[in-house]
Protein backbone atom coordinates (compact mmCIF):
# COMPACT_ATOMS: atom_id res chain seq x y z
CA UNK A 1 0.00 0.00 0.00
CA UNK A 2 1.25 3.46 -0.86
CA UNK A 3 -0.09 6.85 0.22
CA UNK A 4 1.14 9.96 -1.61
CA UNK A 5 0.12 13.59 -1.61
CA UNK A 6 0.28 16.34 -4.19
CA UNK A 7 0.13 19.94 -3.00
CA UNK A 8 -2.06 22.01 -5.32
CA UNK A 9 -1.67 25.29 -3.42
CA UNK A 10 -1.59 26.50 0.19
CA UNK A 11 -5.18 25.39 0.78
CA UNK A 12 -5.66 22.38 -1.49
CA UNK A 13 -3.97 19.02 -1.81
CA UNK A 14 -4.73 15.67 -3.41
CA UNK A 15 -4.05 12.43 -1.55
CA UNK A 16 -3.72 9.19 -3.54
CA UNK A 17 -4.00 5.76 -1.92
CA UNK A 18 -2.69 2.87 -4.04
CA UNK A 19 -3.50 -0.66 -2.84
CA UNK A 20 -2.72 -4.13 -4.17
CA UNK A 21 -4.41 -7.49 -3.78
CA UNK A 22 -2.25 -8.37 -0.79
CA UNK A 23 -3.61 -5.28 1.03
CA UNK A 24 -7.26 -6.18 0.73
CA UNK A 25 -7.41 -9.96 0.14
CA UNK A 26 -7.66 -10.98 3.79
CA UNK A 27 -10.40 -8.42 4.45
CA UNK A 28 -12.27 -9.60 1.34
CA UNK A 29 -12.17 -13.23 2.48
CA UNK A 30 -13.45 -12.28 5.95
CA UNK A 31 -16.29 -10.39 4.33
CA UNK A 32 -17.17 -13.41 2.14
CA UNK A 33 -17.17 -15.66 5.22
CA UNK A 34 -19.62 -13.27 6.88
CA UNK A 35 -21.91 -13.52 3.86
CA UNK A 36 -21.60 -17.32 3.91
CA UNK A 37 -22.57 -17.57 7.62
CA UNK A 38 -25.69 -15.51 6.98
CA UNK A 39 -26.60 -17.04 3.60
CA UNK A 40 -29.90 -18.94 3.47
CA UNK A 41 -29.89 -20.57 0.01
CA UNK A 42 -32.32 -23.31 -1.04
CA UNK A 43 -30.66 -26.73 -1.27
CA UNK A 44 -28.03 -25.89 1.38
CA UNK A 45 -28.10 -25.69 5.13
CA UNK A 46 -27.80 -22.13 6.43
CA UNK A 47 -24.13 -21.15 6.48
CA UNK A 48 -23.02 -24.19 4.45
CA UNK A 49 -23.35 -22.95 0.86
CA UNK A 50 -20.23 -23.50 -1.30
CA UNK A 51 -17.79 -20.60 -1.21
CA UNK A 52 -17.78 -20.53 -5.01
CA UNK A 53 -21.51 -19.80 -5.02
CA UNK A 54 -21.11 -17.15 -2.28
CA UNK A 55 -18.35 -15.48 -4.28
CA UNK A 56 -20.48 -15.51 -7.40
CA UNK A 57 -23.37 -13.84 -5.59
CA UNK A 58 -21.55 -11.50 -3.17
CA UNK A 59 -18.01 -11.25 -4.54
CA UNK A 60 -18.40 -7.74 -5.93
CA UNK A 61 -19.97 -6.40 -2.76
CA UNK A 62 -17.33 -8.04 -0.54
CA UNK A 63 -14.55 -6.52 -2.66
CA UNK A 64 -16.09 -3.04 -2.66
CA UNK A 65 -16.81 -3.02 1.09
CA UNK A 66 -13.38 -4.30 2.12
CA UNK A 67 -11.56 -1.83 -0.14
CA UNK A 68 -13.79 1.03 1.02
CA UNK A 69 -12.98 0.27 4.68
CA UNK A 70 -9.23 0.06 4.04
CA UNK A 71 -9.12 3.26 1.98
CA UNK A 72 -11.24 5.16 4.53
CA UNK A 73 -8.99 4.02 7.42
CA UNK A 74 -5.81 4.93 5.56
CA UNK A 75 -7.15 8.37 4.63
CA UNK A 76 -8.05 9.10 8.26
CA UNK A 77 -4.61 7.86 9.43
CA UNK A 78 -2.93 10.16 6.91
CA UNK A 79 -4.92 13.21 8.08
CA UNK A 80 -4.15 12.44 11.74
CA UNK A 81 -0.45 11.72 11.15
CA UNK A 82 0.01 14.97 9.23
CA UNK A 83 -2.09 16.84 11.82
CA UNK A 84 -4.13 18.44 9.07
CA UNK A 85 -6.89 20.85 10.07
CA UNK A 86 -9.22 20.15 7.18
CA UNK A 87 -12.34 21.93 5.98
CA UNK A 88 -15.46 19.85 5.43
CA UNK A 89 -14.70 16.26 4.41
CA UNK A 90 -12.31 14.77 1.81
CA UNK A 91 -13.99 14.48 -1.60
CA UNK A 92 -13.23 11.96 -4.35
CA UNK A 93 -10.95 13.67 -6.84
CA UNK A 94 -12.62 15.28 -9.83
CA UNK A 95 -10.14 13.35 -11.97
CA UNK A 96 -11.84 9.96 -12.09
CA UNK A 97 -9.74 7.00 -10.92
CA UNK A 98 -9.41 4.32 -13.63
CA UNK A 99 -9.88 1.04 -11.74
CA UNK A 100 -10.83 -2.29 -13.31
CA UNK A 101 -13.32 -3.86 -10.89
CA UNK A 102 -13.88 -6.85 -13.18
CA UNK A 103 -10.21 -7.80 -13.00
CA UNK A 104 -9.22 -6.75 -9.46
CA UNK A 105 -5.53 -6.50 -8.73
CA UNK A 106 -4.31 -2.98 -8.17
CA UNK A 107 -6.45 0.01 -7.25
CA UNK A 108 -5.78 3.71 -6.90
CA UNK A 109 -8.07 6.23 -5.21
CA UNK A 110 -7.49 9.99 -5.12
CA UNK A 111 -9.12 12.48 -2.76
CA UNK A 112 -9.21 16.27 -2.76
CA UNK A 113 -8.62 17.79 0.67
CA UNK A 114 -8.98 21.43 1.72
CA UNK A 115 -6.77 22.66 4.54
CA UNK A 116 -8.12 25.30 6.91
CA UNK A 117 -6.22 28.58 6.58
CA UNK A 118 -4.44 29.92 9.64
CA UNK A 119 -6.21 32.72 11.46
CA UNK A 120 -4.02 35.13 13.40
CA UNK A 121 -6.20 37.76 14.98
CA UNK A 122 -4.65 40.15 17.48
CA UNK A 123 -6.78 43.00 18.78
CA UNK A 124 -5.47 46.37 19.90
CA UNK A 125 -6.51 49.97 20.48
CA UNK A 126 -5.64 50.66 16.84
CA UNK A 127 -8.72 48.68 15.86
CA UNK A 128 -11.66 51.10 15.78
CA UNK A 129 -15.29 49.99 15.63
CA UNK A 130 -18.31 52.32 15.98
CA UNK A 131 -20.96 51.82 18.67
CA UNK A 132 -24.21 53.67 18.04
CA UNK A 133 -26.34 54.81 21.00
CA UNK A 134 -29.93 55.87 20.40
CA UNK A 135 -31.03 59.03 22.19
CA UNK A 136 -34.29 58.58 24.11
CA UNK A 137 -36.70 61.39 23.23
CA UNK A 138 -39.81 62.39 25.19
CA UNK A 139 -41.93 61.60 22.12
CA UNK A 140 -40.46 58.09 21.90
CA UNK A 141 -41.31 57.47 25.57
CA UNK A 142 -44.85 58.73 25.06
CA UNK A 143 -45.33 56.59 21.92
CA UNK A 144 -44.00 53.51 23.71
CA UNK A 145 -46.28 54.22 26.66
CA UNK A 146 -49.32 54.50 24.39
CA UNK A 147 -48.28 51.30 22.64
CA UNK A 148 -48.22 49.41 25.95
CA UNK A 149 -51.59 50.83 26.99
CA UNK A 150 -53.02 49.88 23.61
CA UNK A 151 -51.62 46.36 23.94
CA UNK A 152 -53.57 45.90 27.17
CA UNK A 153 -56.63 47.85 26.00
CA UNK A 154 -59.97 46.50 24.81
CA UNK A 155 -62.82 47.05 22.38
CA UNK A 156 -65.75 49.15 23.60
CA UNK A 157 -69.03 50.10 21.96
CA UNK A 158 -69.33 53.59 20.48
CA UNK A 159 -72.06 55.50 18.66
CA UNK A 160 -69.98 56.92 15.82
CA UNK A 161 -67.28 55.12 13.86
CA UNK A 162 -63.77 56.25 12.93
CA UNK A 163 -61.40 54.71 10.38
CA UNK A 164 -59.74 52.42 12.94
CA UNK A 165 -62.99 51.03 14.32
CA UNK A 166 -64.98 47.85 13.69
CA UNK A 167 -68.62 47.36 12.77
CA UNK A 168 -70.63 44.31 13.76
CA UNK A 169 -73.23 43.85 11.06
CA UNK A 170 -75.88 41.50 9.68
CA UNK A 171 -76.07 40.85 5.93
CA UNK A 172 -79.26 39.68 4.21
CA UNK A 173 -79.94 38.78 0.58
CA UNK A 174 -83.25 37.08 -0.08
CA UNK A 175 -83.42 34.06 2.21
CA UNK A 176 -79.69 34.18 2.99
CA UNK A 177 -78.48 35.81 6.17
CA UNK A 178 -75.02 36.32 7.70
CA UNK A 179 -75.13 37.44 11.31
CA UNK A 180 -72.54 39.23 13.48
CA UNK A 181 -69.95 39.74 10.75
CA UNK A 182 -66.96 41.91 11.72
CA UNK A 183 -66.05 44.71 9.32
CA UNK A 184 -62.65 46.36 9.93
CA UNK A 185 -63.12 49.84 8.45
CA UNK A 186 -59.39 50.29 7.85
CA UNK A 187 -59.47 47.40 5.33
CA UNK A 188 -61.92 49.20 3.02
CA UNK A 189 -59.82 50.26 0.03
CA UNK A 190 -62.36 52.44 -1.78
CA UNK A 191 -62.50 55.97 -0.36
CA UNK A 192 -66.12 56.30 -1.48
CA UNK A 193 -67.16 53.05 0.17
CA UNK A 194 -65.28 53.93 3.38
CA UNK A 195 -66.98 57.34 3.54
CA UNK A 196 -70.44 55.74 3.17
CA UNK A 197 -69.67 53.27 5.99
CA UNK A 198 -68.36 56.00 8.31
CA UNK A 199 -71.63 57.88 7.83
CA UNK A 200 -73.56 55.00 9.44
CA UNK A 201 -74.45 54.95 13.12
CA UNK A 202 -75.58 52.01 15.22
CA UNK A 203 -78.79 50.69 13.65
CA UNK A 204 -77.92 52.23 10.27
CA UNK A 205 -78.64 50.32 7.05
CA UNK A 206 -77.40 50.33 3.47
CA UNK A 207 -77.21 48.14 0.36
CA UNK A 208 -73.74 46.85 -0.41
CA UNK A 209 -72.06 45.42 -3.50
CA UNK A 210 -69.78 43.10 -1.56
CA UNK A 211 -67.19 42.63 -4.33
CA UNK A 212 -66.67 46.41 -4.56
CA UNK A 213 -66.83 47.03 -0.82
CA UNK A 214 -64.62 44.13 0.32
CA UNK A 215 -61.98 43.80 -2.36
CA UNK A 216 -59.76 41.36 -0.45
CA UNK A 217 -61.13 37.94 -1.41
CA UNK A 218 -59.74 36.15 1.65
CA UNK A 219 -61.39 38.68 3.98
CA UNK A 220 -64.65 38.53 2.03
CA UNK A 221 -64.72 34.74 2.15
CA UNK A 222 -64.15 34.75 5.92
CA UNK A 223 -66.81 37.41 6.45
CA UNK A 224 -69.45 35.43 4.50
CA UNK A 225 -68.30 32.07 5.89
CA UNK A 226 -67.48 30.41 2.57
CA UNK A 227 -64.34 29.12 0.88
CA UNK A 228 -62.48 31.53 -1.36
CA UNK A 229 -63.31 29.47 -4.47
CA UNK A 230 -67.03 29.67 -3.56
CA UNK A 231 -67.24 33.48 -3.65
CA UNK A 232 -68.73 33.50 -7.15
CA UNK A 233 -71.75 31.57 -5.83
CA UNK A 234 -72.72 34.44 -3.51
CA UNK A 235 -75.20 37.17 -4.53
CA UNK A 236 -73.45 40.45 -5.41
CA UNK A 237 -75.93 42.72 -3.60
CA UNK A 238 -76.61 42.45 0.13
CA UNK A 239 -78.49 44.57 2.65
CA UNK A 240 -76.32 45.50 5.63
CA UNK A 241 -77.57 46.48 9.11
CA UNK A 242 -75.13 47.89 11.69
CA UNK A 243 -75.72 46.16 15.03
CA UNK A 244 -72.81 47.67 16.94
CA UNK A 245 -69.69 49.80 16.47
CA UNK A 246 -66.56 48.86 18.38
CA UNK A 247 -63.63 51.16 19.04
CA UNK A 248 -60.34 50.19 20.64
CA UNK A 249 -59.70 51.99 23.93
CA UNK A 250 -56.31 52.05 25.65
CA UNK A 251 -56.04 50.47 29.08
CA UNK A 252 -56.63 53.03 31.86
CA UNK A 253 -53.78 54.14 34.11
CA UNK A 254 -54.93 52.04 37.05
CA UNK A 255 -53.18 49.71 39.47
CA UNK A 256 -54.66 46.75 37.62
CA UNK A 257 -53.03 47.92 34.38
CA UNK A 258 -49.70 48.61 36.12
CA UNK A 259 -49.74 45.08 37.56
CA UNK A 260 -50.63 43.52 34.21
CA UNK A 261 -47.72 45.20 32.43
CA UNK A 262 -44.97 45.23 35.05
CA UNK A 263 -46.02 42.63 37.61
CA UNK A 264 -47.86 43.00 40.88
CA UNK A 265 -46.70 45.89 43.05
CA UNK A 266 -43.74 46.97 40.88
CA UNK A 267 -45.41 50.22 39.76
CA UNK A 268 -47.79 52.24 41.94
CA UNK A 269 -48.44 55.48 40.06
CA UNK A 270 -48.07 57.13 36.65
CA UNK A 271 -44.69 58.63 37.50
CA UNK A 272 -43.25 55.19 38.26
CA UNK A 273 -45.03 53.89 35.16
CA UNK A 274 -43.27 56.48 32.98
CA UNK A 275 -39.92 55.65 34.58
CA UNK A 276 -40.41 51.94 33.87
CA UNK A 277 -41.44 52.70 30.30
CA UNK A 278 -38.27 54.73 29.75
CA UNK A 279 -36.17 51.96 31.31
CA UNK A 280 -37.71 49.31 29.06
CA UNK A 281 -37.33 51.53 26.00
CA UNK A 282 -33.65 52.11 26.78
CA UNK A 283 -33.16 48.34 27.14
CA UNK A 284 -34.64 47.83 23.69
CA UNK A 285 -32.43 50.58 22.28
CA UNK A 286 -29.43 48.89 23.89
CA UNK A 287 -30.35 45.65 22.13
CA UNK A 288 -30.47 47.50 18.82
CA UNK A 289 -27.11 49.13 19.57
CA UNK A 290 -25.54 45.78 20.40
CA UNK A 291 -27.00 44.23 17.26
CA UNK A 292 -25.55 47.03 15.14
CA UNK A 293 -22.18 46.66 16.90
CA UNK A 294 -22.23 42.93 16.15
CA UNK A 295 -22.72 43.66 12.43
CA UNK A 296 -19.99 46.31 12.34
CA UNK A 297 -17.55 44.22 14.40
CA UNK A 298 -18.01 41.16 12.21
CA UNK A 299 -17.55 43.19 9.04
CA UNK A 300 -14.43 44.86 10.42
CA UNK A 301 -12.83 41.67 11.74
CA UNK A 302 -13.58 39.69 8.59
CA UNK A 303 -11.92 42.45 6.58
CA UNK A 304 -8.94 42.60 8.94
CA UNK A 305 -8.37 38.83 8.94
CA UNK A 306 -8.60 38.61 5.13
CA UNK A 307 -9.07 34.83 5.27
CA UNK A 308 -8.72 33.06 1.94
CA UNK A 309 -10.95 30.06 1.41
CA UNK A 310 -10.66 27.22 -1.13
CA UNK A 311 -13.85 28.41 -2.79
CA UNK A 312 -14.08 25.77 -5.53
CA UNK A 313 -13.67 22.95 -2.99
CA UNK A 314 -16.12 24.53 -0.55
CA UNK A 315 -18.82 24.78 -3.20
CA UNK A 316 -18.36 21.10 -4.12
CA UNK A 317 -18.43 20.10 -0.45
CA UNK A 318 -21.65 22.07 0.26
CA UNK A 319 -23.29 20.40 -2.74
CA UNK A 320 -22.20 16.93 -1.63
CA UNK A 321 -22.93 17.40 2.09
CA UNK A 322 -26.47 18.62 1.45
CA UNK A 323 -27.26 15.67 -0.82
CA UNK A 324 -29.61 17.24 -3.36
CA UNK A 325 -31.12 19.95 -1.15
CA UNK A 326 -29.44 22.63 -3.24
CA UNK A 327 -28.43 22.95 -6.87
CA UNK A 328 -25.09 24.29 -8.07
CA UNK A 329 -26.92 27.46 -9.07
CA UNK A 330 -28.37 27.84 -5.56
CA UNK A 331 -24.93 27.44 -3.99
CA UNK A 332 -23.33 29.88 -6.42
CA UNK A 333 -25.99 32.46 -5.60
CA UNK A 334 -25.68 32.13 -1.81
CA UNK A 335 -21.99 31.28 -1.51
CA UNK A 336 -20.78 34.76 -0.52
CA UNK A 337 -23.10 34.76 2.51
CA UNK A 338 -21.99 31.25 3.46
CA UNK A 339 -18.32 32.20 3.08
CA UNK A 340 -18.78 35.29 5.26
CA UNK A 341 -20.44 33.22 7.99
CA UNK A 342 -17.73 30.56 7.69
CA UNK A 343 -14.97 33.18 8.04
CA UNK A 344 -16.66 34.64 11.12
CA UNK A 345 -16.87 31.19 12.73
CA UNK A 346 -13.12 30.77 12.22
CA UNK A 347 -12.40 34.22 13.68
CA UNK A 348 -14.68 33.55 16.65
CA UNK A 349 -12.92 30.26 17.36
CA UNK A 350 -9.56 32.05 17.20
CA UNK A 351 -10.64 34.87 19.52
CA UNK A 352 -12.19 32.48 22.05
CA UNK A 353 -8.92 30.56 22.13
CA UNK A 354 -6.83 33.74 22.41
CA UNK A 355 -9.03 35.19 25.17
CA UNK A 356 -9.45 31.80 26.90
CA UNK A 357 -13.19 32.30 26.66
CA UNK A 358 -15.53 29.51 27.71
CA UNK A 359 -19.25 28.86 27.29
CA UNK A 360 -20.77 27.56 30.52
CA UNK A 361 -23.99 25.67 31.06
CA UNK A 362 -25.25 28.67 33.03
CA UNK A 363 -24.61 30.96 30.03
CA UNK A 364 -26.60 28.68 27.73
CA UNK A 365 -29.48 28.31 30.19
CA UNK A 366 -29.66 32.08 30.73
CA UNK A 367 -29.81 32.69 26.96
CA UNK A 368 -32.52 30.04 26.54
CA UNK A 369 -34.51 31.79 29.29
CA UNK A 370 -34.18 35.09 27.40
CA UNK A 371 -35.44 33.47 24.21
CA UNK A 372 -38.34 31.91 26.10
CA UNK A 373 -39.26 35.24 27.72
CA UNK A 374 -39.15 37.00 24.35
CA UNK A 375 -41.38 34.38 22.72
CA UNK A 376 -43.96 34.69 25.49
CA UNK A 377 -43.84 38.49 25.19
CA UNK A 378 -44.55 38.18 21.45
CA UNK A 379 -47.94 36.77 22.42
CA UNK A 380 -48.57 39.49 24.98
CA UNK A 381 -47.62 37.35 27.96
CA UNK A 382 -45.53 39.52 30.25
CA UNK A 383 -44.07 38.60 33.65
CA UNK A 384 -44.22 34.85 33.04
CA UNK A 385 -43.21 32.96 36.24
CA UNK A 386 -39.60 31.76 36.31
CA UNK A 387 -40.57 28.11 36.65
CA UNK A 388 -42.54 28.29 33.38
CA UNK A 389 -39.67 30.04 31.59
CA UNK A 390 -37.24 27.46 32.94
CA UNK A 391 -39.38 24.55 31.74
CA UNK A 392 -39.79 26.11 28.28
CA UNK A 393 -36.03 26.76 28.10
CA UNK A 394 -35.32 23.11 28.93
CA UNK A 395 -37.61 22.01 26.11
CA UNK A 396 -35.76 24.24 23.66
CA UNK A 397 -32.36 22.93 24.74
CA UNK A 398 -33.53 19.35 24.30
CA UNK A 399 -33.89 20.06 20.59
CA UNK A 400 -30.47 19.76 18.92
CA UNK A 401 -31.02 22.45 16.30
CA UNK A 402 -32.41 25.01 18.76
CA UNK A 403 -29.66 24.20 21.27
CA UNK A 404 -26.96 24.70 18.61
CA UNK A 405 -28.42 28.10 17.68
CA UNK A 406 -28.51 29.18 21.32
CA UNK A 407 -24.91 28.03 21.95
CA UNK A 408 -23.77 29.89 18.84
CA UNK A 409 -25.55 33.05 20.05
CA UNK A 410 -23.79 32.75 23.42
CA UNK A 411 -20.42 32.29 21.70
CA UNK A 412 -21.10 35.39 19.60
CA UNK A 413 -22.03 37.44 22.68
CA UNK A 414 -18.96 36.32 24.65
CA UNK A 415 -16.64 36.95 21.71
CA UNK A 416 -18.09 40.38 20.92
CA UNK A 417 -17.83 41.41 24.59
CA UNK A 418 -14.15 40.44 24.42
CA UNK A 419 -13.74 42.43 21.20
CA UNK A 420 -15.41 45.45 22.77
CA UNK A 421 -12.91 45.42 25.66
CA UNK A 422 -9.86 45.15 23.42
CA UNK A 423 -10.53 47.63 20.62
CA UNK A 424 -11.25 51.33 20.49
CA UNK A 425 -15.03 51.75 20.57
CA UNK A 426 -16.08 54.94 18.82
CA UNK A 427 -19.28 55.99 20.57
CA UNK A 428 -21.77 57.78 18.32
CA UNK A 429 -25.21 59.10 19.24
CA UNK A 430 -27.96 58.72 16.63
CA UNK A 431 -31.69 59.09 16.37
CA UNK A 432 -33.91 56.02 16.32
CA UNK A 433 -34.68 56.69 12.64
CA UNK A 434 -30.98 56.75 11.81
CA UNK A 435 -30.39 53.50 13.74
CA UNK A 436 -33.24 51.79 11.88
CA UNK A 437 -31.76 53.05 8.61
CA UNK A 438 -28.35 51.61 9.55
CA UNK A 439 -29.82 48.28 10.56
CA UNK A 440 -32.15 47.91 7.58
Amino acid sequence: MKVTQKKIDELNLTVTIAIEKADYEEARKKKLNEFRRKADIKGFRKGMAPMGLIEKVHGGQALAESINTIVSDELNKFIESKKLNILGEPLPSEKEDKNDWDNPDKFSFSFDIAVAPKVEMKLSAEDKIPYYTVTTSAKAVEDYKNGLLKQFGQLQSTDKASEEDFMIVDFTSGDQKIEDAYVALRTLTSATVKKSFLALAKGGEKDVDIAKAFTNEADRAAMFKVKKEELDTLPKKWHMTVKDIKTFVNAPLTQETFDQIFGAGNVKDEKQFDAKVKERLQQEYEQESNYRFMIDAKEYLIGKAAIELPDAFMKRWILTANDGKFTKEDIEKEYDLFAKDFRWNMIRTNLMKEGKLKVTKEDVTAEAMKVASYQFAMYGMQNVPQEHLSKFAEQMLSDRQQADRIVEKVEDDITLAYVKKNVTVENKKVTLEKMRELTK
